[in-house]
């Protein structure tokens, strides 16, 4: 059903005061504070129809209404007032990246930590997958016998490091030449690119007249074969616990819990990764009852060449979507032209 332009206004008004106060919101308190030249029972009239459109909720009798994940999906599409944000957060986010010599690691760290400092919500920030990044070298470590130490080094300064059991018997002075080998034969593809030309190399019959040669591409193909979940820098975890609907001891456990084990973080980022521009997930739309209660606020950022990650905010459903929307945007842009 179309919403009147009356009803959509008394929506927006429920949902803003509502994520100020996360409190109920009653006609009474609506008439009162907006001047909308309505009387609270004509209020009362178009907040039943909201909820029986399935954008409000009464949590108990006698009380007023509050928005469902609905609701608030459709004031996020389409009452929304985005705002500005101002100077001092701009050269807030802007002094993270100003530095001469910048430590990728670094970088997401500062940045997890200015997005959750800025909201006061929890920021996450996914480093982009190594396999899909421009490979810049690969050096090779002895640990012990049939130990091996893979680093693999991206363009824009990723770095991940990798154990390999090599069944066979190698030094590190050839371990040295394979690396050096690999780097210069194979500089400027993504891990990815480098793994399939690695397979066609391995195919060619004069790999079999070179040892050294057979080796290298067995060793390097043998690590990246082992591919792990890629890293995701959270910061700010107990803010969302300050929120009052986290309350519940229950609901504090599940949020914790998807926190520590990252794996429906990554992907609800991994999502995001695949589209433009800002990603709102809201409540149930997450299809994690874990975080059924949370909202994430997501953007990609970087490029094709030097990898593509997400970073976001998650907090309540009843976060401040119009503050945190342009911080997400505005941070992304700026990490993008750190990468």
């Amino acid at each position: 059903m179309m919403l009147s332009p009356r009803n959509k206004r008394i929506l927006q008004i429920i949902v803003e005061q509502y994520t100020a106060t996360a409190e109920p919101v009653g006609s009474k308190k609506i008439a009162k504070i907006y001047n909308l030249n309505l009387s609270p029972a004509t209020i009362r009239n178009a907040m039943s129809e909201l909820e029986e459109m399935g954008y409000l909720n009464q949590p108990y009798t006698s009380a007023g209404r509050i928005p469902t994940d609905k609701g608030f999906r459709l004031y996020v599409d389409s009452l929304l007032e985005i705002r500005g944000l101002s100077y001092a957060e701009k050269e807030t986010i802007k002094t993270q990246y100003q530095q001469e010599q910048l430590d990728i690691n670094e970088v997401m760290r500062n940045t997890s930590r200015i997005l959750s400092f800025l909201t006061q919500y929890t920021g996450l920030v996914m480093v982009p997958r190594l396999t899909d990044t421009v490979f810049k070298d690969i050096h090779f470590i002895k640990l012990k016998e049939h130990l091996i130490l893979a680093i693999f080094v991206s363009k824009s300064g990723i770095v991940q490091n990798k154990v390999i059991e090599f069944q066979e018997t190698v030094t590190q002075e050839e371990l040295d030449k394979i690396s050096k080998y690999i780097n210069e034969l194979l500089t400027g593809l993504t891990l990815r690119e480098l793994r399939e030309k690695i397979i066609q190399e391995i195919k060619k019959e004069k790999v079999l007249y070179d040892k050294l040669l057979s080796k290298a591409l067995r060793l390097s193909k043998q690590a990246l074969d082992m591919e792990k979940d890629t890293d995701i820098y959270i910061e700010g975890k107990t803010n969302i616990l300050e929120q009052p609907e986290f309350s519940d001891r229950d609901k504090m456990k599940a949020i914790l819990k998807a926190f520590e084990e990252k794996r429906i973080l990554i992907k609800l980022l991994d999502q995001a990764m695949d589209r433009e521009g800002i990603q709102v997930l809201i409540g149930f739309e997450s299809e994690y009852e874990e975080i059924q209660d949370c909202s994430l606020v997501a953007s990609s950022y970087g490029s094709k060449r030097y990898g593509i990650g997400t970073l976001g905010v998650i907090g309540p459903t009843r976060m401040d979507y119009s503050r945190v929307i342009p911080l997400v945007r505005y941070t992304a842009e700026s990490i993008s032209r750190v990468f």
